[in-house]
């Protein structure tokens, strides 16, 4: 068997095979990659390139019942969720589209002394790895391919194995779309070959979506061939309750920011930091919220939560969960696999330094923790490996500047959730990674930023 397969986790059906490109044909598409970039980096303006990152954009837009019904085949997540991912690169495109000018400009430099000018010109880096992985197979694409295409990089995209299905869809959109040859190369390759891909010279950088161990061990090979790499991680985000007039409203947030994908994000909160003053209410509000959230059929739009993407995740998840409970975890609602669906989970009494406090739970299952002060809230959520994002509830608006500084992650979202855009920059600290997604900065960083002094 392939291990490019669509099975579906909601059933175990295996709905098709993939085959694993041959070495020859990786070599084919490596050496189209650099013949497009080379033509089309030099060979076409920002604006014709942006017109092109439009298209793509708007063809996600037009097929997102298609591309969403896709993906609950592949992974589980419910149909709303996933025409909303389609949607949601869609606006990625258009952003970088809209954008391409201002984010390619020259940026003037002030000299401090002399004659002349100085300016900083941006251009194209070269053929680009992605190597992006299965929970949100449409929007982890956008985010790398939006921007590098406007500057003029090529792509060689390696998707997850279980999402080949989607992995063709966007391909044929680039396609469809009118792109060059070559521009989009989707590659159906090893773990082996992948590290060939990235030694190859004509290869200049590598963007990895996935695990520390994936993230580590790409690192690896970047490093040794000295290829600059860009590292999205895994996260244990700590959603930290200091202050609020509406303890229903924050634990309904809480919910959502905890069980949307089933849980299944490197950003989502995961470890409930609540202040003694409010634990109780809150732990009994959230209760509630994830007791109505009920696993159920993908494809049905009422449902809120599918399965987990498949059987190794549902096992790895009932494997933490059994391991935090032998360690003297209290289950207080959930922790009942059913097939790969797996209930919405309370965890109390896991102790700072327990292995749970200090892993990645992907899946509905919430830890929550009482501390009886800001500096042991602070002191709690800053005691992980990992520093992706954070939420941080409060009605102190000097508190929330105050521990927005203290929090050791890459995002902070105050008093909100669910409000990822595309003008807002990604990325982690720690052992979540380096380098930023969207925005300006994900712009920057497959980039030659060019210094030109003149007299």
């Amino acid at each position: 068997m392939s291990s490019y397969a669509v099975i579906n986790p909601a059933t175990d059906e295996v709905v098709k095979e993939y085959p694993e490109i041959t070495d020859a044909e990786l070599s084919d598409a490596i050496a189209r990659a650099d013949a497009a970039f080379r033509a089309w980096s030099a060979g076409s303006t920002v604006a014709e390139r942006a017109e092109l990152v439009r298209a793509v954009g708007r063809l996600h837009t037009e097929r997102k019942l298609q591309l969403g019904e896709i993906i609950v085949r592949e992974m589980g997540k419910p149909i709303e969720q996933a025409v909303g991912e389609a949607e949601f690169a869609g606006m990625i495109y258009e952003f970088y589209a809209a954008n391409a000018e201002s984010l390619m400009a020259d940026e003037p430099i002030e000299l401090l002394g002399g004659e002349g000018t100085a300016i900083v010109r941006r251009s194209a880096y070269g053929v680009l790895l992605g190597i992006m992985p299965w929970n949100y197979p449409y929007y982890q694409v956008a985010r790398f391919a939006g921007p590098n295409h406007v500057i003029g990089n090529t792509i060689l995209l390696k998707h997850a194995p279980q999402c080949p299905e989607s992995a063709a869809a966007i391909a044929q959109i680039f396609k469809d779309a009118g792109y060059p040859d070559g521009c989009y190369e989707n590659i159906y390759a090893t773990n082996e070959q992948i590290e060939r891909v990235i030694a190859d010279p004509r290869v200049r950088g590598v963007s990895v979506t996935g695990s520390e161990r994936a993230g580590a061990a790409v690192a690896q090979v970047a490093g040794r061939n000295l290829k600059k790499v860009v590292l999205e991680l895994g996260g244990s985000d700590p959603f930290i309750v200091l202050g609020t007039n509406d303890v229903s409203a924050v634990a309904e947030q809480a919910a959502e920011a905890r069980l949307e994908n089933a849980g299944q994000a490197c950003n989502a909160a995961k470890r409930f930091i609540v202040l003694d003053t409010l634990y109780d209410e809150f732990l009994d509000k959230l209760k509630g919220q994830l007791e109505a959230a009920k696993p159920g059929d993908p494809m049905a739009e009422s449902t809120a939560m599918g399965p987990l993407s498949s059987k190794t995740a549902a096992d790895r998840l009932d494997d933490q969960v059994k391991r935090a409970v032998g360690a003297g975890a209290q289950v207080l609602i959930g922790g009942e696999r059913h097939g790969n669906f797996y209930e919405p989970t309370i965890l109390t009494g896991i102790k700072p330094g327990d292995d749970a406090s200090q892993e990645e739970f992907f899946g509905p299952v919430a830890q929550v923790y009482k501390v009886s002060s800001e500096d042991e809230a602070v002191e709690l959520a800053n005691d992980t490996q990992f520093g992706l994002g954070s939420y941080l509830m409060t009605d102190d608006p000097e508190q929330a500047s105050r521990v927005a500084d203290r929090i050791e992650a890459g995002m902070v979202y105050v008093n909100i959730v669910g409000a990822d855009s595309p003008e807002l920059p990604f990325g982690g600290f720690k052992r979540s990674g380096f380098g930023r997604e969207l925005g300006r900065y994900g712009a920057d960083e497959f980039v030659n930023k060019k210094l030109i002094r003149s007299a």
